[in-house]
């Protein structure tokens, strides 16, 4: 019979790797969440060890924030889209400092770690305008045929939405684009605080490749009136899902 002894100082060793699991940690993905609309935005994250199971990180979000009266439409001549009754964009950025406690460490090789999430920072809202490309072209009525005809050169203007100016939805040719609005911006200072769960995949302890769940909280200093004859508020709750990869050592 054979025995093997190995040091004891190695031994401790990978006991305290064990433990530990690992000191840093980096990753970027993409967010989902309730007032996102199909994509909500993205994230970068550094994590770093504390002490046992606790993690503390630092990171940044930037997301598009939609009013859930958004009804896209399509003009039937042209097929250009807009949104009914939009006057500004929301985007926000969002520093934020949290703390991670390690529920499952996953094995070296394989396995799920499952971590608890808590974090908390300012926010900082972005309001840009929403412009349409509106007819301004002159129409004359024929009693005879009961129809209208142009009269003129055709006239578009791009102008930010008014629900006051813009009464007739059939001269909305279409919209521009968010580029445009973000070219006049305004800013609104706020705060948030979300709550999660994520769990991490990989092959090898130093890749992450994981999903994160929770529930955000968000309110705004100032007018956040996205769409003018819809109720507008200033605090913003939302359930999100973020799909993350990195690295860590």
């Amino acid at each position: 019979m054979i025995t093997c002894f190995l040091p004891v100082g190695l031994v401790f060793a990978q006991s305290i790797e064990e433990e530990e699991g690992y000191s840093r940690e980096f990753t970027y993905g993409l967010n989902f969440n309730s007032n996102g609309g199909l994509l909500g935005g993205a994230m970068i994250k550094q994590v770093y060890h504390m002490d046992g199971k606790w993690y503390q990180f630092w990171a940044l979000e930037g997301v598009e924030v939609k009013h859930e009266k958004e009804n896209p439409v399509q003009n039937l001549q042209n097929g250009a889209s807009f949104v009914r009754g939009k006057s500004n964009y929301l985007f926000v950025l969002r520093p934020q400092y949290g703390r991670e406690y390690t529920f499952f460490r996953k094995a070296a090789e394989s396995g799920v770690q499952v971590n608890g999430i808590l974090a908390a920072g300012p926010s900082l809202g972005i309001l840009a305008p929403y412009f349409i490309d509106y007819d301004r072209s002159n129409y004359v009525y024929d009693q005879n045929t009961q129809r209208y005809y142009l009269s003129g050169p055709v006239i578009i203007s791009t102008e930010q939405f008014n629900p006051d100016i813009h009464n007739n939805e059939s001269m909305i040719v279409g919209a521009p684009g968010v580029f445009k609005g973000l070219s006049e911006p305004s800013f609104r200072v706020g705060a948030h605080a979300k709550a999660g769960v994520s769990f991490e995949y990989g092959r090898y302890m130093e890749s992450v490749t994981g999903i994160e769940v929770g529930m955000l909280v968000e309110t705004f200093a100032g007018d956040m009136t996205m769409i003018p004859e819809a109720p507008n508020r200033n605090l913003f709750t939302s359930v999100y899902l973020t799909l993350y990869y990195g690295r860590r050592r």
